[in-house]
């Protein structure tokens, strides 16, 4: 197979395809996005070869029979279409295919499981409902001739792609699904031929490759995809049995390796530490170490950014990279890179909305590009153009909105009142600092493209008028107050916004009545950073000095809260979240909510839920518990991360005069960063191309 570049569209479930299980325009419009972006190969996310059973999605592709082709034949021609190759991925869910479960189907896997004990379901809030998790499903333990089932429905499938168009096939043996169920030590307990020893336990993977070698002939590419490890199970595939499978697979003929790697699953950080990581470059240690036991190519993935991809690439660490969550922000992210634009590449932030998904049987989508899984609906809208615009504020709904007009040959004026761009989504990459590349991104967006910005200027309807634009976009944010919580106007309490003036440099007449000793750090952080904000000078400066003292309190556990506690906890602090809720984390998707709450407890972090009667005194946080008991935890400052709403005064405002008007953002009611990008988007492109989440 000869491919444009090493540049590949890792095989991800997105839930894109139609309840039957066909190919349909979602589907084909989405990977057609990721073809015409210049990925050289794209791996479709997992085709259910025994499909019903077997699935571990709604809406996931099937492969299963003869009537899927037609769709499959679009799918591969719209890719071809844009000169990309496109490989299918065969899949059999075994133990993971709860949605299967739903539709009858028992569970398939090499012996019967151990109950379910681990702390994945702590995290799930109870607005979000249940997940795949449920009442107990009915386990079929596979039997010769089931076997013998199962290697023929992955052969049937390998025929079927070939026939639709497929340029190659990549069969699924990890993740915890049915051949990689066969591998693990953990989930296999057999005795006979099929478990026991590594040679045993690899049998079923190496049957299906050759069963579909047969399938397909000699001159069509397969591979597999295997784990390098099992992080998290006492017992599990470890990297040496990873090396001795990838020459075992090499010998049974496949044309190259995927290496990926596993988690217990009942272990809610590792959702975020294996095929999904959390850490950088996590898995290409492993990819290196399987590339030098075998002469076929090597695929790796795994958070990896592209400078260091290419020079491990260079050094023969491995062949191709595999990309997912950077390719959902940005499916132009290949042709941006060849024709010299890095800069231009929409930067994904790590926030897990594309993952936590899959958890809730809702179809894909990217909190930083809203037209991800949506891109069917792309031909509906069309952008303004020729027109002016105003858009107020230039937080990250306003930059973004602003980029997009500006682009669809508008004139656009952004103010902001403050004195420089960003808004809250400043202090959130203080807090989080993957969410300072989106900034930085959207900061370059607009003043590259031309936009009017006007800083320290404050938006009034008669100013605004003045301009006389088509239509004004009002991006303000949200109203912060401080609730009525007894002491709250003591010297040592801060509100979010004080902690984030204060950190960001920005002075405040609140601020300067709580201490001057916190007005005399912003004024300080305020002349060092300048008007660019250099967020890492303000990191240094508050690791080695912060106008706060040692034992914080927290008021409110929702994604501010939190991520400040992760912020003050990296300067030496010791701090406590109280929360009214019966859970913490509210406003974080599950996966990354999952890692952070359970790195705060790994850090000494106290979270106390169900809290209520909160008040506070010169040196103490005052509540009672979910069991009536009342608690005090002593502090030196308190931090109150709760109170904040939407405000459409100014838009209201602005109507009254005659004014055409949209509301996006933190002003409409708190969405976070999604909220605002997809309130931009839908502002210029209109409901019908970005439905709302």
């Amino acid at each position: 197979m000869e491919l444009r570049n090493r540049i590949f569209v890792t095989a991800m479930g997105v839930s894109l395809s139609e309840n039957d299980g066909s190919c349909g325009d979602r589907l084909i419009k989405y990977h057609s996005e990721q073809a015409r972006g210049g990925a050289a190969l794209i791996i479709t996310g997992i085709l259910g070869v025994a499909w019903p059973a077997g699935a571990v999605q709604t809406n996931q592709s099937a492969i299963s029979d003869d009537r899927f082709l037609p769709g499959l034949q679009r799918l591969t021609d719209a890719v071809h279409a844009h000169d990309c190759k496109i490989a299918a991925q065969l899949h059999h869910g075994g133990l993971m295919a709860f949605p299967s479960v739903q539709m009858g189907h028992p569970l398939w896997a090499p012996s019967l499981p151990g109950p379910f004990k681990g702390s994945f379901l702590d995290a799930v809030l109870p607005e979000e409902g249940p997940t795949a998790a449920g009442a107990a499903p009915t386990i079929k333990v596979l039997g010769h001739e089931d076997i013998a089932v199962v290697i023929r429905k992955f052969a049937d499938a390998a025929r079927r792609a070939r026939i639709a168009g497929f340029d190659g096939i990549e069969i699924h043996g990890a993740h915890g699904y049915l051949i990689s169920s066969f591998l693990s030590p953990s989930s296999n307990n057999r005795n006979d031929e099929y478990g026991g020893s590594l040679e045993n336990r690899a049998r079923l993977l190496l049957e299906v490759v050759r069963a579909v070698r047969a399938a397909v002939g000699q001159d069509f590419p397969v591979w597999a995809k295997i784990d390098s490890r099992e992080l998290g199970k006492a017992v599990g595939v470890t990297l040496d049995d990873a090396k001795q499978v990838a020459r075992m697979l090499e010998q049974a003929g496949v044309n190259a390796i995927t290496v990926t790697a596993y988690h217990d699953m009942e272990q809610g950080k590792l959702h975020s530490a294996s095929n999904i990581p959390h850490e950088p470059e996590a898995n290409i240690p492993a990819a290196a170490a399987i590339k030098a036991q075998v002469m076929v190519p090597v695929i790796a993935s795994g958070r990896i950014e592209v400078d260091s991809a290419d020079a491990k690439v260079g050094a023969g660490k491995f062949d191709f990279l595999a990309m997912g969550r950077k390719l959902l922000a940005d499916p132009m992210l290949p042709a941006k890179l060849a024709s010299g634009s890095q800069g231009d590449v929409r930067p994904c932030i790590y926030c897990y909305t594309c993952v936590s998904t899959a958890y809730f049987g809702q179809q894909v989508r990217c909190a930083v590009r809203p037209e991800t899984g949506f891109e069917y609906l792309q031909p509906q809208s069309r952008p303004p153009s020729g027109k002016c615009y105003v858009v107020i504020g230039g937080g990250p709904g306003g930059m973004e909105a602003a980029r997009r007009l500006i682009g669809s040959g508008n004139r656009v004026i952004l103010f902001e009142k403050s004195d420089r761009l960003g808004g809250t989504l400043r202090f959130a990459a203080l807090a989080y600092a993957p969410n300072e590349r989106l900034l930085a991104w959207l900061h370059e967006q607009v003043t590259k493209a031309g936009v009017e910005i006007r800083l320290r200027t404050e938006a009034t309807p008669i100013l605004v008028q003045s301009l006389q634009p088509d239509h004004v976009i009002v991006a303000t944010g949200a109203v912060r107050e401080m609730p009525p919580i007894p002491g709250a106007n003591l010297s040592h309490v801060l509100s979010g916004d004080d902690m984030r003036r204060m950190m960001l440099g920005e002075s405040s007449d609140a601020l300067s009545r709580k201490t001057s000793i916190a007005t005399r750090f912003a004024t300080k952080i305020g002349a060092a950073t300048g008007l660019t904000g250099n967020l890492e000078f303000v990191r240094q400066a508050t690791h080695q000095w912060m106008p706060l003292g040692k034992r914080i309190v927290i008021v409110g556990g929702e994604l501010v809260g939190l991520e400040l506690a992760e912020f003050l906890i990296e300067r030496g602090r010791n701090v406590s979240v109280i929360e009214e809720g019966p859970k913490v984390g509210r406003g974080l998707t599950l996966v990354r909510r999952m890692r952070l709450v359970e790195e705060l407890r790994e850090h000494g972090v106290a979270l106390y839920t169900g809290a209520r009667e909160i008040r506070i005194d010169n040196d103490a946080v005052h509540f009672v518990g979910v069991d009536d008991m009342p608690q005090g935890i002593s502090a030196d400052h308190v931090i109150v991360a709760k109170g904040a709403r939407g405000d459409s005064a100014l838009a209201d405002a602005l109507r009254a005069i005659g004014m055409s008007v949209s509301e996006i953002g933190d002003g409409t009611g708190v969405g976070y960063i999604e909220g605002a990008i997809r309130g931009a988007a839908r502002a210029v492109l209109g409901s019908e191309a970005i439905p709302t989440i």
